[in-house]
């Protein structure tokens, strides 16, 4: 049986058109059809930096979607989930946003604020489930961080237990999920030393660790294949 080599070839297009567009959220596909869209950040002051990832991301997608992005930074350094529930109307709902990028995990673990991952689980489905109710269509990404090391870890003894929560919830609540332990554990296992060049305090990675790691990462998992960073 012969083949049409051209033919085979515009089927394998095709696929491959549907399988990225299938990995593309909805709110790329609004950029790229011209339309104006709002990304609220909210979380720890893993994403509360003035110029970090939040800040990178909302230059990355106005370079390639006409300046059609705004990206509203709601995280609060120091804070946690129940912080994250007493504030969502303020800084997350008002914004009437239509995607939501959040992380608590990180503080939720910080012994002196004694939250239990029970506790972290209730208010975590309690800032989704109240996004989900007011904002159908809104796309919502939870989020797992690196890991600390030194102090902060002895401060956060069971923050592996907090993530895995992340990552069951994601998939029981029907949310998206950025877990950036893909490339952090390899990292860590090269050594504490070069962990250590990108999270110089054991627990914030550095301004270049988020532009070449974090950043690049969450624009893979909102399905953009044509930003700068």
């Amino acid at each position: 049986m012969t083949i049409n080599i051209k033919y085979f070839s515009i089927v394998i297009i095709l696929l491959l058109t549907a399988v990225l567009a299938s990995a593309q959220d909805k709110v790329i596909r609004k950029l790229e059809n011209g339309e104006n869209q709002k990304i609220v950040v909210y979380g720890t002051s893993l994403s509360a930096s003035e110029k970090g990832w939040p800040t990178m991301l909302e230059e990355s997608l106005n370079e390639s979607y006409s300046g059609k992005a705004e990206v509203i930074n709601s995280a609060q350094a120091a804070m946690w989930s129940t912080w994250g529930v007493e504030n969502l109307r303020k800084r997350v709902l008002e914004h009437k946003p239509d995607m939501v990028i959040l992380e608590f995990a990180m503080n939720d673990a910080f012994l002196p604020y004694t939250t239990s991952v029970e506790a972290a689980r209730l208010n975590l489905e309690y800032m989704v489930r109240r996004i989900k109710e007011l904002y159908p269509d809104c796309s919502i990404f939870i989020q797992v961080m690196n890991m600390p090391i030194a102090e902060h870890k002895v401060q956060r003894p069971d923050i592996e237990l907090y993530y895995e929560m992340y990552r069951k919830e994601a998939k029981r609540l029907k949310v998206k999920l950025i877990d950036h332990y893909e490339y952090w554990v390899p990292l860590l296992e090269k050594g504490e030393t070069e962990f250590l060049e990108y999270v110089p305090d054991g627990i914030h990675p550095s301004p270049i660790a988020q532009k070449e790691l974090i950043l690049p990462h969450i624009l893979k998992a909102l399905g953009v294949s044509n930003v700068r960073y």
